[in-house]
């Protein structure tokens, strides 16, 4: 399948690595030249815009930071939408905000005839790379059969759980509960190092009861060996939580764990620490150089 695909950071290079893996035809583009150099190292050929991307493909997938960048990349100059083809489906791996998304996905429908999926994931790029990611996906039951052969190909989880917007009012939830806990393990770590447990022993000692999880296993054997390398950025996680902040405030939800987990990240940015790992939070817990 010919896929136009837009965004070569960290995910999108585990994205399209994953794509080219699978033989299908990737043109990549991203607003640095280094990352479009790189990408065509492992078999994407790159794009000068948007538009060059989405030029003739039947999928247009997009990975990028923010919201603002997104409408952009469609919509802006070059865009994809001056090219793409009124068959095509648009595939969105973003994290992006609600009533945005709705509202793009209209316009694009208006504009060109394309459909609209927003498929925002979790797992980061190992999981993308190997195609074990979750994926929640919002769309039309017409564009979601579209888009699920190409997919598949890179889920370990693949749901359709609702209409344009569902995804990510789901990934909304998913970030409550993975964000806050990047504290709790944080805290938790902590408390066992403080307390003299051989911490290595941790994940095994409590995996198999109520207190194991996958991001425990994923990310405590990070934070014990102080590995800040971002898998993601410490201020990804901050725009995240800023946005279910909003969506909590449109659907008068409580949100007080993820209220203070993101007082606590962004005093991590404020202490220049906006592009280590969420993980790095364990920093203000454990007394570590800031």
């Amino acid at each position: 399948m010919r896929i136009g695909f837009l965004g070569l950071g960290l995910m999108g290079e585990g994205f399209t690595r994953r794509l080219i893996e699978l033989e299908h035809e990737v043109a990549g583009f991203d607003p640095r030249q280094e990352r479009r150099l790189a990408a065509s190292e492992w078999g994407v050929s790159p794009a000068d815009s948007p538009a060059r991307a989405a030029d003739g493909a039947d999928l247009i997938l997009t990975c990028v930071t923010t919201t603002d960048n997104l409408e952009q990349a469609i919509f802006g100059a070059s865009g994809a939408a001056e090219t793409i083809g009124r068959d095509a489906v648009l595939v969105d791996f973003s994290t992006t905000v609600v009533a945005r998304t709705t509202a793009m996905a209209e316009r694009l429908k208006t504009a060109t005839g394309a459909g609209w999926v927003d498929a925002p994931v979790s797992g980061g790029p190992p999981a993308a790379t190997a195609g074990k990611l979750a994926i929640m996906a919002g769309a039309g039951d017409a564009d979601m059969a579209r888009a699920r052969p190409v997919l598949d190909g890179l889920a370990a989880s693949l749901v359709h759980v609702g209409p344009v917007g569902a995804g990510q009012v789901t990934k909304m939830v998913n970030q409550v509960c993975v964000l806050t806990n990047f504290v709790v393990l944080a805290e938790a770590l902590n408390l066992a190092e403080r307390g003299g447990v051989d911490t290595g022993k941790l994940v095994d000692a409590l995996g198999s009861g109520y207190a194991g999880s996958n991001l425990m296993r994923a990310m405590w054997p990070r934070m014990i060996a102080r590995d800040y390398a971002p898998a993601g950025y410490l201020r990804q996680v901050l725009k995240d939580l800023d946005m279910v902040h909003d969506l909590a405030h449109d659907v008068k939800a409580a949100i007080p764990m993820s209220t203070q987990a993101a007082e606590l990240f962004r005093l991590m940015a404020a202490r220049g620490h906006e592009d280590l790992d969420g993980i790095a939070v364990l920093k203000l817990f454990t007394g570590e150089p800031m």
